[in-house]
């Protein structure tokens, strides 16, 4: 009976000490379990904030993009006209090389060929005919002296410009007054124009873009001008339906002014018998003025020269009858001269003349402009209106 007794106390003490070491590795199962959980939980964690990290420099990379890209559309419209520009002058060395390639060999021991030099005689005739075609040759005047002048009425600021539409058979006078603005004043006519108060008798034209300088013109119903904040665009205009009919960029100009006296005017627009004309300067030509035949109509450039006359002291210039007239005077203002003519159709005639004088007047131009219509200048000079009437003589 005692030994049973101590058997059974025996099945107990076991059986209660089995019962605890199994639970000793159940729970030891459960923390490595949810050792193994958390870890995973941390790795999840350092996922999401490198996702975050990632978001965060993904979006300073955008805003530096979209920056540079913002900055680079603001220079689109001058490398544009930067690359027309560079365009123009390959074409320019094209025709150099040309030219030297149809009367060289590669070989200079080889002498060129008679037929060849004909050739290329014949095709410099041709060009130079098809140019006084294009230009209408019929036009043999030339500037000998300038006559008189007319102070028809001071009015508006130092710099400004006024004119008439040679192309049209009214009588209007247009005012534009400053080298930035963008109001026009019409007047009926001269006698209108010549009254005291100007803003009552004159009709206003507001432009949608302002001009920059004095160089604009009228013609045919258009007005032609630079357009402020651009390199090198000019706009056409048109007065009767107040929109712009058309744009250009004019290769090579707006870099520094045409005329060192004034420098508010990068790109000065001309008529003359033939049309219109730009005259700039470039700092390829040493300063050199620079003129350019516009077609008004499709406004496309129709041919360039570079000529000799310097833009040094110079104020002003026009054409007349395919033939450039560029105004002198001194820094410190004084009596204006004409020293350099350049005639595109006969350049080889082309020199410094003796200073044709503007008459019995000191001070300086802001704008000098030929009506072809009317044969006279149409001056602004230190806030006045000025006419100046031309002595011409026959072309030698």
């Amino acid at each position: 009976m005692a030994v049973l007794q101590v058997q059974l106390l025996l099945v107990a003490f076991l059986t209660s000490t089995l019962g605890a070491a199994q639970y000793l590795v159940q729970d030891a199962a459960l923390m490595n379990y949810m050792d193994r959980r958390f870890l995973s939980l941390e790795r999840l964690e350092k996922c999401n904030q490198d996702i975050l990290d990632y978001v965060d420099e993904f979006r300073d990379f955008s805003k530096m993009a979209l920056s540079r890209l913002a900055g680079l559309n603001s220079y689109k419209a001058e490398v544009k006209s930067e690359v027309q520009n560079l365009l123009t002058r390959i074409e320019r060395a094209q025709r150099d090389i040309d030219y030297f390639g149809s009367v060289t060999d590669s070989n200079p021991c080889i002498e060129v060929h008679e037929d060849l030099v004909k050739q290329q005689l014949l095709e410099e005739a041709e060009g130079k005919k098809k140019l006084k075609l294009m230009l209408n040759a019929s036009c043999d005047h030339m500037l000998a002296g300038i006559k008189s002048l007319k102070i028809v009425k001071k009015t508006g600021d130092k710099h400004g410009s006024w004119m008439k539409d040679p192309g049209k058979k009214h009588t209007k006078i247009y005012l534009l007054n400053g080298s930035v603005n963008n109001v026009i004043f019409e007047f009926a006519n001269i006698m209108t124009f010549m009254e005291n108060n100007q803003t009552v008798s004159a009709h206003r034209v507001t432009m949608p873009f302002p001009w920059e300088g004095t160089g604009h013109v009228i013609y045919r119903g258009f007005l032609f001008y630079h357009r402020y904040g651009s390199l090198n665009e000019i706009v056409k205009f048109n007065m009767q339906s107040r929109k712009v009919a058309d744009q250009m960029l004019l290769p090579g100009a707006g870099r520094i002014p045409a005329y060192q006296l004034s420098p508010h005017t990068k790109i000065d627009l001309a008529i003359d018998e033939q049309g219109l004309w730009a005259i700039h300067a470039e700092p390829e030509t040493g300063g050199n003025i620079v003129i350019t035949k516009i077609n008004p109509i499709t406004m496309a450039v129709e041919h360039t020269w570079d000529t000799p006359c310097s833009s040094k002291d110079a104020e002003a210039a026009f054409m007349a009858c395919n033939t450039l007239y560029v105004v002198y005077n001194s820094p410190s203002g004084g009596t204006s001269r004409i020293r350099c003519v350049y005639d595109v159709l006969d350049a080889v005639n082309t020199y410094e003349i003796p200073a044709l004088h503007f008459p019995r007047r000191q001070g300086s131009h802001s704008t000098v402009h030929y009506n072809p219509k009317e044969k006279q200048l149409f001056a602004w000079g230190d806030g006045s209106q000025i006419i100046y009437k031309l002595r011409t003589q026959q072309k030698v």
